[in-house]
């Protein structure tokens, strides 16, 4: 039988801020890099719990900034469908891409390949090789509005996953350019999708605007559980990659946390910054950051697992 975690969630800082649309962890150093709807781009040392770096990307909001660490770059996808990449310790920018006519939602940077994607309101997936000099080398097109998140398959690394408001959850194969498989997912757009493993089963996770988050088995193009309770939009969604849970984040200004197995409710957190539009974890790490309409939140998260007490 297997034993039960019990998590306890606690509030580790609260850095107040304009409206933070994307969250990302750095690996290696204490930073979280924070896009602003402003157009701003800021690194926040969660240590010093100060502010190392920020500046004004845009006169556009910024809805996606990743970083890069084996390069050593920030990348930037804004409102004015210009891609950015930055040097991450110079803050200089060292490259600037008419990536798309329409608004940047996601990128999304392959685990071992020089490539990154990005999912845009002009309804295109674009494929970037940065090793030759971030050249377009595919274009993704088949969704009938705007894609709102893009997701690389941790398994299958020539395949990723896209989500649309078009309700629907489109499978691509990078290397030829095709559409493997269309998931008629949910009956309002979808934000959010993350794929993640459940013993040695991979699956798909989406969030819509039907206020509900839905697992899916991708080998047999199945919905295995509903999750509901949220109140208005998912946002955003986090499968933590070392923790049994599943983080859901919405509209409704409330982060719902599920037991990866069983999809059980395990807890609602709410810390009072309104809406919430993105999280961020990683592996080996207790800390969660999410992005909200009033600053950025870092909940540290300990347990227990059985009757051995431990951090995790």
């Amino acid at each position: 039988m297997r034993k039960a975690y019990s998590l306890k969630f606690e509030k580790e800082s609260v850095q107040t801020s304009e409206r933070v649309k994307y969250v990302d962890l750095h690996s290696s150093k204490p930073w979280i890099l924070a896009a602003v709807y402003s157009g701003n781009v800021c690194i926040w040392n969660y240590h010093s719990q100060k502010i190392e770096k920020s500046f004004k990307v845009t006169e556009s909001p910024v809805r996606s900034a990743k970083f890069v660490e084996r390069e050593n770059w920030i990348v930037v996808g804004a409102d004015d469908g210009l891609l950015r990449v930055y040097n991450c310790d110079t803050m200089e920018m060292i490259k600037e891409i008419e990536a798309h006519t329409d608004y940047i939602r996601c990128l999304a940077i392959h685990p071992t390949l020089p490539y990154m994607l990005s999912a845009s309101d002009d309804k295109l997936i674009k494929l970037w090789d940065w090793e030759k000099g971030w050249i377009c080398s595919r274009v993704f097109e088949g969704h009938g509005h705007y894609v709102m998140q893009a997701a690389f398959d941790p398994k299958a690394l020539n395949t990723f996953a896209s989500a649309s408001l078009d309700g629907t959850i489109k499978i691509w194969n990078m290397d030829s350019g095709s559409l493997d498989f269309t998931l008629d997912a949910h009956s309002k757009g979808i934000n959010c999708i993350e794929y993640f493993m459940a013993g040695d089963k991979p699956f798909l996770i989406s969030g819509s605007d039907d206020f509900t988050a839905k697992v899916w088995d991708y080998e047999t193009k199945s919905c295995v559980q509903e999750l509901e309770g949220h109140t208005h939009n998912v946002t955003a969604i986090g499968v933590h990659p070392d923790l049994p849970i599943i983080m859901t984040c919405s509209e409704d200004g409330t982060v719902r946390v599920w037991d990866k197995t069983s999809y059980r409710l395990e807890n609602t957190l709410e810390y009072g910054l309104e809406r919430v539009w993105t999280v961020a974890y990683m592996k080996d790490s207790s800390k969660v950051v999410l992005g909200c309409d009033r600053g950025t939140v870092v909940v540290n998260i300990s347990g227990s697992h059985g009757s051995d007490a431990a951090d995790v």
